[in-house]
């Protein structure tokens, strides 16, 4: 058994019954939409056409929000419906991240992830989903598509149908016929702040303004005309004709609102702080592990307590992100073992009790655990510093995140951020022998390594449109700025020439460090955040 949706857009009128019945079956506040009608206008008059596609949950046979879900607040049932238990749920917005088609939003009542589920109560007593049930035009079809004899089957095996982004290879069991890539792929056409609605009860002057910016059809230009009682000005007044008004590009005529950035700045704080505290032990471990240079015992004690310092702060900002955090604790207790965001969660718990475990080794001389437990905080402390790239690959919503640099990104960035805070710190507390000179060394290959990755990031491991359009925002769009100066001129460039010509001083130490630690959280705001600016629906 497996239940699919067919959307016949040759009946659909984009009456928007739909949406109202699942908000009322499923009582879904304001703002929010678990089923939505999306138009979209082609043409150019007279020769126009409107699209109306049906958006909703795709009930993926290979869904990438359960796979990413922590807590198994989203599961498959035995039928297909990929349903989800909001009692479970933290608020992670994981799973909306790993959405390729938008599906998913967060009830602003229970703060809790929700979207379609099939109206998997009523399925369960024989009956069809609330919007099937109220559709005019019969134009959505559903049913069980193993079932030889079903409507929704005899449709897939006669019609020529289309899924949203296939791509994805998450194999949607939401369905379109006769569908267009302009309704279809959401970077075809443009999300505006104003759609054909908003102007109907304005004034003349106001409405012809709008009326241009829009690009109506004849017939909502008449139905605009009725609601406000006004009247275009006569083509000798220095009106524009109609057909001039008209638009020769596909536009997004109605929608709803974007979700914007879900991962703001708590996520990118996370990062960067993630990054200095597998740093501050990693650096100086490779200085003791491969005798690089003298670890004393002040620098030993001071990468274990920043360490946990860090650590202790990751927690907090990733608590703080949550939507329920008074929930977070179901990451460790009710764990869903093939999401990143679990396994990243049990590696900076055992990192820390770790870490806690060698100050203590150091503390009470217990020697023959100390080389062992310097081992496995290691290989610990590398996980941590990298789990989070394999944590965003399985966010597929946001093709910049796939790219298969991101994890050495994440492990230079920690070398970086360790070697960094160290040189800071060299200004203030003894160092051992050929210490400062270990640490330039550090600064010195990361750097380098630093620009070669991200010069791979940027370049050339993203084929896909979503991808590329990411990178021109970065590189030419509204990031730009912070890109070049604060990444990497400010964070790459100026360290480097500081920390080649300016010798090996504690002071250039300190200098470049605190140059290479803004660059880190420059970039890691930009990769964060950048990606979530790309439409998903």
């Amino acid at each position: 058994m497996k239940y699919g949706f067919v959307i016949d857009n040759r009946k659909c009128i984009g009456c928007h019954a739909c949406t109202t019945a699942c908000k009322s079956e499923h009582q879904v506040p304001v703002g929010v939409n678990r089923t939505w009608v999306k138009q979209v206008e082609k043409g150019e008059f007279p020769n126009t056409r409107r699209l109306f596609s049906v958006m909703r949950c795709n009930h993926c046979t290979d869904a990438p929000c359960v796979d990413i879900c922590p807590t198994e607040a989203l599961y498959f049932r035995k039928d297909g419906i990929v349903d989800f238990d909001k009692d479970r749920c933290i608020g992670c917005k994981s799973c909306m991240q790993a959405c390729p088609y938008d599906a998913l939003y967060i009830d602003p009542e229970t703060h809790t992830a929700a979207k379609c589920n099939y109206c998997a109560h009523r399925v369960d007593v024989g009956l069809e989903p609330a919007c099937v049930n109220v559709c005019p035009e019969e134009a959505i079809i559903s049913g069980d598509m193993d079932d030889p004899n079903s409507q929704i089957t005899t449709l897939l095996s006669r019609q020529q149908v289309k899924v949203r982004k296939p791509e994805k290879g998450t194999v949607p069991n939401l369905f379109y016929i006769d569908a267009d890539d302009a309704s279809l792929n959401p970077t075809a056409t443009e999300r505006k702040d104003d759609y054909f609605w908003s102007s109907q009860s304005m004034g003349v002057g106001h409405f012809a303004k709008e009326a241009e910016k829009m690009a109506f059809s004849n017939g909502d230009l008449v139905h605009a005309l009725m609601q406000s009682e006004a009247q275009l000005p006569a083509p000798n007044e220095g009106s524009k004709s109609v057909d001039v008004l008209m638009g020769k590009e596909a536009r997004r005529i109605y929608d709803v609102a974007d979700k914007g950035v879900l991962w703001g700045w708590e996520v990118s704080a996370y990062v960067w702080t993630k990054a200095i505290a597998a740093g501050a032990f990693l650096v100086p471990f490779l200085a003791w592990a491969f005798g690089f240079a003298e670890v004393n015992p002040v620098a030993n004690g001071l990468g274990l307590g920043l360490g946990v310092l860090f650590l202790a702060i990751t927690g907090i900002l990733l608590v703080m992100d949550l939507d329920r955090p008074d929930r977070f604790l179901n990451v460790l207790l009710r764990p869903q073992w093939g999401s990143w965001l679990v396994k990243g969660g049990y590696a900076i718990t055992i990192y820390g009790g770790l870490l806690t475990l060698l100050g203590a080794a150091a503390w009470f001389d217990w020697a023959t655990i100390f080389t062992p437990v310097m081992w496995i905080t290691a290989i610990t402390a590398v996980v941590v510093a990298i789990y989070t790239a394999f944590l965003f690959a399985q966010a597929k919503g946001r093709d910049f995140w796939q790219s298969p640099t991101l994890a050495i990104h994440m492990l230079v960035h920690s070398l970086l951020a360790g070697a960094a805070i160290f040189g800071i710190l060299s200004l203030f507390v003894e160092n051992g022998n050929n210490w400062l000179p270990f640490l330039k060394n550090v600064l010195l290959v990361g750097l380098v390594v630093n620009l070669f990755t991200m010069l791979m990031e940027l370049t050339m491991t993203h084929p896909t449109e979503d991808a590329k359009r990411t990178v021109d925002m970065i590189l030419k769009g509204r990031y730009k700025n912070k890109f070049w100066l604060g990444v990497l001129i400010l964070g790459n460039v100026i360290p480097l020439l500081v920390l080649f010509l300016g010798g090996g001083s504690a002071m250039i130490l300190a200098i470049a460090g605190a140059m290479v630690l803004l660059g880190i959280w420059f970039t890691e705001d930009i990769w964060v955040e950048a990606p979530q600016r790309i439409p998903l629906s």
